[in-house]
């Protein structure tokens, strides 16, 4: 925004603030004050904010709350701009109008941006990934929280939302007490004037309706007394005391408890069952089918008085399972594969191309010396704290669900698809989510609980899946194998970097599933699989990346930092070979090829320096690090780890982020803490295994996380900035594993080029 101003036309600004990409609906950005709804005595001033009779401000909320703190972040933009207390912001779930769309989501999922195309393809790939994101803008409206991107896409929207809701409530009372609108002073929740007059702004609200706000300026920094501060979260009493409400604790009258086993193998179905013993068993009332939806397996439920009964009943189901007809799954296989296809590219130079600058052949062939290398990483679980749940209520052509998703819209599409009806007759109820990390942005729970629920004779009916089911039925985090190969010239520079990579499109797998009405017939690049191997901030004069999209059979989807949590490990860690190739420390050769990446280069010398990076230290330990950019934030990130019992120790974790401009800096430090915890814990044990289609890590025991006792002291530190924000919710993953492994390097002389990382 120039000069922080904004031009509104009627109750809201025009569809400009999203700039360069013209999708934005030409409808307001802000909407009507109708698109909310209001009971008696409330007044709608625009499509985000109301105001109650007794002054109560509510914020349409559009982005759900799974535990990074958005709930919190998001009403601060509004509080900050009408002079309220935080806890003054009260939430309202948004309702399914394209004005609650994410559109930075989608923006950041075009095949890629044009600076990054490779010549000859920028315009067609262009042109046909801002048709995808208008489609979803102007038709679906999607308001998914996902891709670190709610602040980022509603930092001028509710700014502008409060700006111009205050502009209103200052107008109303200027007009009524005739006096001057630069005289009034607006705080916590009242307008008042120095010669006594004062209102609330419930008192207001009605007269505020009728004004126009016309120009709007939204707070400089230097007024801000909120945004930048370290606010308590406002979800922390509820979840403290017990009171706050998940999807696992949805309680309704007359409600049944579902339980199911779906196919072991994936893809799979049932031959045949006898479900005389579960019918036979106390509190059970009904054993059903459930047909693959939505991404799911074949599967057997049973309803019951009890989640109890209902569990203990679905095992005691005696079946037969058919196989897929393509045959079984076997991930060492699909690993194998992968690599072939991957050493084939770099050798012949296939694959599409997504970055390419300078003249890679000739500058490796007149290279003093080259690199190579191949990494691999394995397909993980999410493996949140809930299970995944959803309760469901059919009842006279009327759907209500009750869910912890990350896609509200979606997940009333397909109940609509699954009841038969239009989606205005279907209610969904966002609880809060105990954990997401992507997982949450697949509904195929919901098309399963609305299902049950359409045969349970009108009664609602909660669906848990238990750990194993989620464990085994996931939707992964695609293996990945890439080969990198770097030449350097007769100063040990390098001079040309190329990067080869196979893996499973990620974005074409989750559209097909949840947005079908995006469905086409041929898959569009898959940036996301590949983000974090091209971009990269290094000056290497000759680059070239290029990746080769394959379709293994295993259901996958979007893993917390989706390709850059693979992919930062990748070529963190083979820029530290090149630097220890060189004979350089590792922060200095960095450093020195960031000359024209001062962001870049800013981030990695503060974590260098909290970290101590050149001071000893004690014998037994090392240090490594590792410096990534993902979701328009830059993190760097040093760890220091010795061995115990011949396995991995990680003692200190510095962190450093420059992520824009800081709405709350406890919660980005929270959120650093819990990626770099989430990073580590698949960098020292994620992986999922596939024999003949079966998943073999049913729970923790297998699947391991780390506990509180293996956690490391972890040290944020936030460089200023004053740009517009980027994401915290995911960038704090992708470094962690290259700075361990980097660090492993320098104690053991053992270059881990595999996850998880075992030493040998």
């Amino acid at each position: 925004m120039k000069r922080r101003t904004l031009l509104l036309s009627g109750l809201g600004v025009t569809g400009a603030l999203i700039v360069g990409w013209g999708v934005m609906p030409p409808r307001s950005r802000l909407g009507d004050a109708q698109t909310l709804t209001t009971s008696t005595g409330e007044v709608g001033l625009n499509g985000w904010i109301k105001i109650g009779a007794d002054g109560r401000v509510m914020l349409a909320m559009a982005r759900s709350e799974m535990g990074q703190g958005v709930h919190t972040a998001l009403a601060m933009l509004v509080a900050e701009e009408l002079d309220l207390d935080l806890e003054q912001v009260h939430l309202i779930p948004a309702g399914h109008d394209a004005l609650y769309g994410n559109v930075a989501m989608f923006v950041a999922a075009l095949p890629f941006h044009p600076r990054d195309a490779e010549p000859g393809k920028e315009t067609s790939l262009v042109r046909t990934g801002q048709w995808l994101v208008a489609k979803v803008a102007r038709e679906l409206g999607i308001n998914a929280t996902g891709g670190s991107s709610s602040i980022a896409d509603l930092w001028d929207v509710l700014r502008v939302a409060g700006a111009s809701a205050r502009a209103q409530l200052l107008g109303a009372a200027a007009a009524q007490w005739k006096l001057p609108q630069a005289e009034l002073v607006m705080e916590r929740g009242m307008i008042s004037h120095a010669a006594g007059r004062s209102a609330g702004l419930g008192e207001l609200a009605a007269a505020a309706a009728k004004i126009a706000p016309g120009r709007v300026t939204v707070k400089p920094r230097e007024q801000w007394r909120l945004i930048g501060t370290a606010a308590p979260r406002t979800d922390i009493a509820a979840k403290s005391n017990g009171s706050a409400k998940f999807g696992i604790d949805v309680r309704l009258p007359g409600m049944r408890y579902a339980a199911l086993r779906q196919c072991p193998m994936l893809g799979g179905s049932v031959k045949t069952f006898d479900a005389s013993k579960a019918l036979a068993m106390p509190g059970v009332e009904q054993v059903l089918t459930l047909d693959a939806a939505s991404g799911s397996t074949a599967g057997l439920a049973v309803i019951a008085r009890s989640h109890w009964h209902a569990q203990r009943a679905v095992q005691a189901i005696d079946v037969e399972w058919s196989q897929r007809p393509q045959g079984g799954l076997n991930s060492s296989a699909i690993l194998v594969d992968l690599e072939r296809q991957a050493r084939d590219a770099a050798r012949n130079d296939k694959g599409f191309g997504f970055h390419s600058r300078g003249d890679v052949a000739a500058a490796m062939k007149r290279a003093a010396k080259t690199v190579e290398a191949v990494y691999r990483a394995p397909y993980l679980a999410h493996a949140t704290m809930e299970p995944i749940n959803c309760t469901a209520r059919v009842v006279d052509g009327r759907v209500e669900v009750w869910v912890p998703t990350q896609v509200p819209g979606q997940a009333r599409a397909i109940a609509a698809k699954v009841a038969g009806v239009n989606a205005d007759r279907v209610t969904v109820h966002v609880t809060y989510l105990g954990g997401g990390f992507g997982r949450r942005l697949e509904v195929d729970v919901v098309a399963q609980a609305v299902s049950l629920a359409m045969r349970s004779g009108g009664q609602p009916v909660q669906l848990l899946w238990s750990r194993e089911e989620d464990t085994t039925h996931d939707f992964y985090r695609p293996a990945a194998v890439a080969v990198l190969r770097a030449g350097f010239d007769d100063d040990q520079r390098p001079i040309a970097l190329t990067i080869h990579s196979a893996g499973d499109a990620i974005t074409p797998r989750w559209l097909e599933r949840t947005l079908p009405a995006l469905a086409v017939p041929f898959d569009l690049p898959d940036k996301t699989s590949v983000d974090g191997l091209f971009g990269l901030p290094y000056a290497v004069p000759h680059q070239r990346m290029a990746h080769v999209a394959t379709r293994s059979g295993v259901p996958i989807g979007l893993w917390r930092s989706v390709g850059h949590s693979h992919n930062a490990f990748f070529s963190e860690s083979f820029i530290d070979e090149l630097a220890h190739a060189a004979e350089v420390d590792p922060l200095a050769f960095r450093l020195d090829l960031l000359a024209e990446s001062p962001r870049h280069a800013a981030v990695l010398q503060l974590a260098g320096e909290r970290s101590g990076w050149e001071q000893p230290l004690p014998a037994g330990r090392a240090r490594g690090v590792a410096l990534h950019e993902s979701f328009e934030s830059i993190v760097a990130q040093v760890v220091e780890v010795s061995l115990e019992q011949g396995k991995p120790r990680v003692h200190r974790v510095v962190c450093a982020i420059d992520c824009g401009s800081v709405v709350n800096p406890g919660i980005v430090a929270q959120q650093m803490e819990s990626g770099i915890v989430f990073g580590l814990t698949a960098a020292l044990h994620g992986r999922i295994d596939i024999v003949d289609g079966v998943v073999q890590q049913r729970n923790f025991d297998r699947y391991r996380l780390m506990t509180l006792a293996d956690l490391p002291r972890i040290q944020t530190h936030i460089v200023p900035s004053t740009n517009k924000p980027g994401g915290v919710g995911e960038p704090g993953v992708p470094p962690i594993a290259p700075a361990l492994a980097n660090a492993l390097f320098i104690l053991t002389g053992q270059r881990l080029r595999e996850l998880p990382l075992t030493l040998a």
